[in-house]
């Protein structure tokens, strides 16, 4: 079996059962009344757009994060006793797949706990963990990341494309704690609209899966085409009108993942050109904070940017699939940089 039908099995493997396990899903959210809480205070312009979603079923992450742990582990496990196909089907490994793995998990199981705080209204005004909170757990985790790699893995050099590697020593690991934490969190920004950070996180690990593949990394690989067939089977049921939202459950877990393969890949300076996008709506909010803090006035109506596209006019659906078409640029335009760049 060659390597590209090995990616290919995987990626229509996790499809079909993430695909089919999302009825069993949605029934156990809806039966327990796992709804999302649409929040108001502070963001009126959100809340008047946003109201009627209030109740659909929310932590829809976790059919991305439980297809992807029961595959490994499945695979792993059948690959005990039935070398051959399942053999190669196997993705886990030490040196490429463990740490994403776990942190996908970690982070997701956080994440889990997160939401169901939310939709309990436990927390600072019933919604959940605050961000000063959520800012200290995600970097605990992206900080066991970077002890990992920097003491473990002995790994302190960066790569800059066209320009080479470069020895950072011990800062190594303040920028790799900023990169997990920075992309966790505007991936969470960008799971504001129905279908919008499942497509762009599509592109984004679907680019840097072939980086990965082109660097022989080819259980990393396999690791993102089970990733991609989650979020395809996700998308599925995620689009407009959506049946569940993702959650911090899955943007969270996803967001920290795509960072350590970025790290594992040393592709962390093209994380910007896959997923423009997750830069985008987290720049648009620092922005807004700055401006209302100095400028004591707003530069966009509402922030993530989304929702300023959304102030105004334009179509829920068209904000997701513009931003998805520059998605799917950008994310070619990094991969090729990466593959020209070595």
């Amino acid at each position: 079996m060659g390597e590209i039908t090995r990616l290919l099995i995987l990626t229509s493997t996790s499809f079909a059962v993430a695909f089919f396990a999302s009825p069993l899903l949605t029934h156990f959210l809806f039966k327990y009344k796992l709804g999302k809480q649409i929040r108001t205070e502070g963001a009126p312009i959100f809340a008047q757009m946003h109201g009627a979603k209030e109740g659909t079923p929310t932590m829809g992450g976790i059919l991305i994060w439980g297809t992807v742990l029961f595959l490994a582990i499945g695979f792993w496990f059948l690959s005990l006793f039935f070398d051959g196909i399942f053999g190669h089907l196997n993705f886990l490994s030490r040196s490429q797949t463990f740490l994403p793995l776990g942190a996908l998990i970690f982070a997701a199981i956080l994440g889990l706990a997160d939401d169901l705080m939310g939709v309990f209204k436990i927390g600072p005004k019933g919604g959940g963990l605050s961000v000063r909170y959520k800012l200290i757990l995600y970097t605990i985790i992206a900080a066991i990341g970077a002890y990992w790699f920097y003491f473990k893995l002995e790994w302190n050099i960066f790569h800059v494309p066209f320009l080479g590697n470069f020895v950072v020593g011990f800062w190594y690991v303040p920028i790799f704690i900023f990169i997990i934490v920075a992309t966790a969190f505007s991936t969470n920004e960008t799971d504001g609209l129905d279908g919008l950070a499942g497509g762009v996180l599509l592109f984004a690990f679907a680019a840097i899966g072939a980086l990965a593949f082109s660097q022989h990394h080819y259980d990393l690989a396999a690791f993102t085409s089970v990733i991609i067939g989650a979020l395809l089977a996700f998308l599925w049921f995620n689009i407009y009108p959506a049946k569940f939202f993702m959650g911090d459950t899955g943007a969270m877990s996803l967001g920290v993942t795509l960072g350590i393969i970025a790290m594992l890949t040393n592709s962390a300076m093209l994380l910007p050109l896959f997923a423009i996008i997750l830069v985008l709506e987290s720049g648009s909010v620092i922005i807004q904070v700055l401006s209302k803090k100095f400028r004591k006035k707003k530069i966009f109506l509402s922030t993530p940017i989304h929702h300023h596209f959304e102030a105004i006019g334009w179509p829920e659906t068209k904000v997701t699939m513009r931003f998805w078409i520059i998605s799917a640029v950008t994310a070619a335009i990094g991969l090729i940089i990466g593959l020209l760049g070595k």
